[in-house]
């Protein structure tokens, strides 16, 4: 995906969020805790992650500010309640910040964590690639923990090959 206008990200990301947000819902809030092995992201870290990744790294780092990501603990939100509350608080920080932005803005170089330069949009497409590699990390837990996750493109992949017969 190449980001010619915010517009366009705004809306692309949105629907990104949207997907992000059905496999969210689908998690149990007795699971929250849950993680397949010690020492691993559990399914609460999962979501407090893109969230503090999102306004911490992403949103700073585009103002031209230094990342203040911190990881993604229970210091953050804990419980089921306040999780899902600081996941939709961070992300619409964020989206104001990224409404600030102009066209032009998205070729502005900026430097990545590591030092590399890129541009504001790739920046945000890497943003995008994120998220969904964590949602991806969400559906294999559920999915250890037999919880249905929702279909990402809305067919699962039985009819799929129903509606291709």
């Amino acid at each position: 995906m190449e980001i010619r206008t915010i517009d366009s990200f705004l809306n692309y990301y949105q629907r990104t969020r949207k997907i992000t947000n059905q496999v969210i819902q689908v998690i149990p809030p007795d699971k929250l805790d849950w993680s397949y092995k010690p020492g691993k992201f559990t399914l609460g870290d999962l979501v407090r992650h893109i969230a503090a990744i999102e306004r911490n790294l992403f949103a700073e780092v585009i103002l031209g500010n230094k990342s203040v990501y911190r990881g993604c603990g229970k210091n953050l939100a804990d419980g089921y309640d306040h999780v899902i509350s600081f996941f939709n608080e961070m992300h619409q920080q964020s989206i104001q910040i990224y409404k600030s932005l102009s066209d032009r803005d998205l070729q502005k170089e900026i430097k990545t964590l590591d030092g590399k330069l890129t541009t504001v949009a790739n920046f945000l497409r890497a943003l995008i690639v994120h998220e969904i590699h964590h949602r991806g990390v969400m559906c294999i837990y559920l999915n250890l923990i037999n919880v249905t996750t929702p279909p990402v493109i809305g067919l699962s992949e039985s009819q799929v090959i129903e509606f291709s017969k």
